[in-house]
């Protein structure tokens, strides 16, 4: 009689060791009582006396409760798998699984019975597969099949009862309704384990379904998507929903293409889409194990072969030993898995576990596999053997390999097979780990402990030889695995550690960088940078204020990017950037969104003149000029200064950050920068003006700068006010070019020209925004002003307002000499004498009306708040306005030099005096740092926390709140002088 016909009972070889033989005996003779009650049990009871038999059901009962109790309740089902041969019995479970659709159809069993049958044939075959395990019956192989058959039988068996159903509800036509499955355009694919016929005893059985939206069944083809997700759904629920009689697998999709943003049912054409441009290594070597199983068997295997080209590359592929083997380094950072140990070590990712074996031959696969189709083979033992026998690996390290492969499974058997749990940890309770040393048969904790040892070490000697060692991925701070689909509960608690507050959402951020959900990392390039410099940016980035924010930011940077390996070559090179850009992504977003455009810029963060900067005019322009450098044509040069530009207000934020700048110095260099932008843009802009019109005889021009470019006070977000002024020889009337213009037309078509080249969004982005309200007559007058109508508007029909705007204007651009009159013009304005009262009333009424149109009561609002800036401002310059023709040294100096200078000259008190330059001192730094890290408006209540305190920081203050009780004071301080103020003149 062949082997494979004889009885369980009849060949058993072997059993485990009782730990609490008194507690077994017990279970064991309650079992005995059971099964005389039952006839078709009572055959088994002459073989309990003694004997393997009994050893056997006295180990299950001391060992494993779940296999116990399957023993228990029904003692005619044991009896059943102990007189018939295992094999006989695996196929009729198997062919019945499978079938249970036709019956169901058929009527002989309704669903609930369908679903009944499903959980009780996977009851009866995990206890004949541990039965045949654990007696010796059946090989490591036969044991991994036996389990992976019967997946099969479970998915495909489920599959036609939902494609039956959904055929019955008119949602699809079936081609055949003995076979659902064929040409219904949804194909199920194994991957993992199963996928390789090496299923483990409690494992989820890992998925992934596709869908042909062309398919003809479908009553509706625009209802693919959602009839096939269903069905996905419906099969899921049908085979791991828990009822009475337990659960048949727990199902895993995760294993599709970007699981986080797809359904559960993916069409053909988006997954051809994803692995042709974002698939990563870890699913080229997932692949490997991919096998069609149920549904449509033709269409999954025609989808398998379009596959190929990017599972298998035609040449060597060594870059993927280097990327898996950065999967497996960040896997041994978890702790308790960087060394061989016996309590709780886990025989799956640990050093010398299986996983290390499954790398050390899928890494192989995937390097040659494309030249060599011997080596595309799905089972690791057998993978093992073509590697030998193509001459990859010695005999030695095939049969090392294969016989620690083989004891790793059994092991991992037994762990699950005590509750039937997926788990591979060792227990770490001593007396827990010495009862499941018997468990395995062996009579003492010392030979499992030393058999455990010595296959972990010859696993780690020859996985070592494979993989060199590489660069660390992660730090002392513990594991940071991102691969796959599913959180490592390991990586989440190291995140936690690193100070992020939702590690959760953090690992599915850089989960969706590897799967390529932003753009800018779907390079190869890209994507292998990234694996090398996650756990070392992640540090950075928790060594933040606020790490979720800064990450945060990273991925919305990600988003905009067109491509990341410049920025990621670069942080992966310098561990101070690496620090810095952390910093800007936490509380700086504006410059981080800078680098995320123009990743080159961080490259003057490492420059030594960083630390040594100018805030000088002449030195900015010609740093400015130099960046720039000569322009091969026009919109080369829009190119080339919007990159100049934003290198060099970067490298001032930078500074402020840094604490290189004051907050005062970064206005001076952002005004700087303005002057030299508008400096080169006039020059470029007129040279090709003059070229296509020529010039006007006698004509000069002069910008000017208003506001807080006028007064060097200009912020990383500000405005440029500007107003041009131009004069010309009175004869002439047009230009002299070849397109000749009015000379109106002429300096008005200039002027838009100049504002275009500030403003146009070319395309590396646009430099400023420009504003030329503050021009005479504002909107309604001409973009620029004839010099002699400039003055005559300025000394007869502007409101007071206008002349308060002019108290910060300084001339920037154009004709030296011409600039030199029009700031004398300026000055002789503003030194007109004045009676103060009118001043301060016109100025007091100016102050209520932008309060009722723009408000101020926002104690952030560092500008309209009142008693902020504006109010400081406002009165600075009615201190001008009202005294400089009696004072004229007050004209032209700044907001806090005005005050000085008046507290001099007796127009202020001296403690006002100091409460005003204390007060904008203050609230000028406060309003820097704010448009240093917020793009628009600052609301407090939107605000990461983290920026609130590093402006109490800047403050000098211990917290936000604190800040902005001060400010509130401080701002009350400022309303009674400017009260005072008022009244007294």
């Amino acid at each position: 009689m062949p082997e494979s016909s004889r009885s369980l009972l009849s060949r058993l070889s072997k059993a485990p060791v009782v730990a609490d033989q008194g507690r077994a005996k017990a279970q064991l003779k309650d079992f005995v009582a059971r099964a005389r009650e039952e006839p078709r049990a009572a055959a088994l009871l002459g073989h309990l006396d003694g004997g393997l038999p009994c050893d056997l059901l006295l180990g299950l009962a001391d060992h494993s409760p779940f296999l116990w109790q399957l023993i228990v309740n029904d003692p005619a089902r044991m009896a059943r798998l102990a007189f018939e041969a295992p094999e006989e019995v695996h196929r009729a479970l198997v062919e019945n699984q499978t079938g249970l659709f036709r019956e169901l159809r058929s009527g002989t069993i309704t669903r609930d019975d369908a679903v009944q049958a499903f959980r009780q044939n996977r009851n009866t075959h995990a206890l004949l597969v541990a039965l045949a395990d654990i007696g010796g019956l059946w090989s490591t192989e036969q044991v991994v099949q036996a389990l992976s058959d019967f997946a099969d039988a479970s998915v495909s068996g489920g599959v036609n009862l939902v494609l039956t159903e959904t055929a019955g509800l008119g949602r699809i036509a079936l081609r055949d309704p003995e076979a659902p499955g064929e040409g219904s355009g949804f194909t199920v694919l194994a991957l993992g384990k199963h996928g390789a016929g090496e299923l483990n005893y409690s494992s989820d059985i890992d998925l992934v379904i596709f869908f042909d939206p062309e398919t003809t069944v479908l009553r509706d083809p625009s209802e693919a998507a959602t009839v096939y997700t269903r069905i996905a759904q419906q099969l899921a629920k049908l085979l791991q929903e828990r009822t009475a009689d337990g659960y048949v697998h727990r199902v895993d999709y995760r294993l599709r293409p970007d699981p986080g943003s797809t359904p559960t049912a993916v069409s053909l054409s988006s997954a051809y889409v994803y692995y042709e441009t974002v698939g990563q290594n870890w699913e080229r070597a997932a692949f490997i194990k991919a096998r069609p199983i149920a549904g449509d068997l033709a269409l999954g295997e025609n989808f398998l072969k379009e596959l190929r080209p990017f599972i298998w590359r035609k040449y060597f592929d060594f870059a993927s030993i280097a990327d898996v083997h950065a999967m497996k380094r960040q896997i041994h950072a978890v702790r308790g898995h960087d060394q061989i140990a016996v309590a709780g070590h886990d025989i799956k990712l640990g050093r010398g576990g299986i996983r290390e074996i499954e790398f050390f031959v899928q890494t192989q696969q995937l390097v040659f596999g494309g030249r060599r189709p011997g080596l595309r083979g799905r089972r690791t033992l057998d993978m093992l053997k073509a590697l030998h026998d193509e001459g990859w690996i010695t005999a030695h390290a095939r049969d090392e390999l294969s016989d620690a492969y083989r004891f790793l499974r059994t092991i991992e058997h037994r762990l699950q097979m005590v509750a039937d749990e997926q788990t591979q940890r060792l227990p770490s309770d001593e007396e827990q780990l010495r009862r499941f040393a018997r468990f395995c048969g062996y009579s003492n904790l010392k030979a499992f402990s030393k058999a455990l040892t010595d296959q972990a070490k010859i696993v780690q000697g020859h996985y070592a030889l494979l993989f060199e060692e590489g660069p660390e991925l992660a730090s002392d701070v513990g594991s940071l695995v991102f691969t796959g689909s599913d959180n490592d509960p390991d990586t989440l608690a190291t995140l936690q550690r690193m100070g992020f507050h939702e590690p959760e959402r953090v690992a599915e951020t850089v989960r969706g960088w590897h799967f390529g959900r932003r753009p800018a990392i779907q390079s190869a390039r890209a994507r292998e940078v990234l694996t090398e410099l996650t756990p070392a940016l992640l540090s950075a980035l928790g060594g933040t204020a606020d790490p979720d924010g800064a990450l945060a930011a990273l991925d919305r940077a990600f988003g905009r990017m067109p491509a990341a390996v410049e920025l990621l070559t670069i942080l992966q090179s310098h561990d101070r950037l690496r620090l810095l850009f952390a910093d800007l992504l936490g509380t700086a977003p504006r410059l981080a969104d800078t680098v995320a455009l123009s990743p080159h810029v961080l490259d003057a963060l490492i420059d030594p003149a960083f630390g040594t900067p100018t805030t000088d005019d002449a030195a900015i322009e010609e740093q400015i000029r130099q960046l720039i450098g000569p322009p091969r044509d026009f919109e080369d040069f829009l190119d080339r200064i919007r990159d100049a530009a934003r290198q060099m207000r970067f490298v001032t934020g930078a500074r402020l950050l840094s604490g290189v700048l004051s907050p005062a110095q970064a206005g001076e260099s952002y005004a700087a920068i303005a002057r030299a932008v508008i400096r080169a843009s006039f020059d470029e802009v007129r040279r090709a003006f003059e070229a296509d019109h020529g010039v006007v005889p006698g004509a000069r021009v002069a910008i000017l700068g208003l506001g807080r470019l006028g007064s060097r006070e200009l912020t990383a977000g500000s405005d440029l006010d500007l107003v041009v002024i131009y004069d010309f020889d009175e004869n002439a009337r047009e230009s002299t070019g070849p397109r000749s213009l009015d000379v109106v037309v002429y300096h008005t078509r200039l002027t838009q020209r100049l504002v275009s080249a500030l403003t146009v969004p070319a395309r590396r982005g646009l430099l400023y925004e420009v504003d030329l309200r503050l021009r005479p007559q504002g909107g309604k007058g001409p973009v620029a002003s004839q010099f002699k109508g400039f003055v005559a508007y300025q000394k007869s029909e502007a409101d007071l307002w206008e002349h308060m705007a002019l108290t910060r204007a300084r001339v920037l651009a154009g004709n030296e000499a011409f600039g030199a009159e029009v700031s004398q013009a300026v000055k002789d304005i503003l030194t007109t004498k004045r009676d103060p009262k009118n001043v301060f009333k016109e100025v007091r009424t100016m102050r209520e009306l932008i309060a009722q149109e723009k408000g101020d009561s926002d104690p952030w609002d560092m500008k309209l708040a009142r008693g902020g800036l504006t109010d400081l401002d406002f009165m600075a310059q009615g201190l001008v306005l009202a005294h400089a023709h009696t004072h004229p040294l007050l004209a032209g100096l700044s907001t806090e030099t005005t005050f000085a200078e008046a507290q001099s000259l007796g127009l202020l008190q001296s403690d006002d005096a100091r409460i005003l330059i204390e007060a904008h001192r203050l609230f000028n730094d406060i309003f820097q740092w704010q448009r240093l890290t917020i793009e628009g408006s600052f609301d407090a209540e939107k605000v990461p926390p983290v920026i609130l305190k590093r402006l109490a920081t800047v403050a000098g203050l211990p917290s936000a709140k604190v800040l902005l009780e001060h400010l509130g004071g401080m701002c009350g301080r400022v309303r009674e002088v400017f009260r005072v103020a008022m009244d007294a003149h």
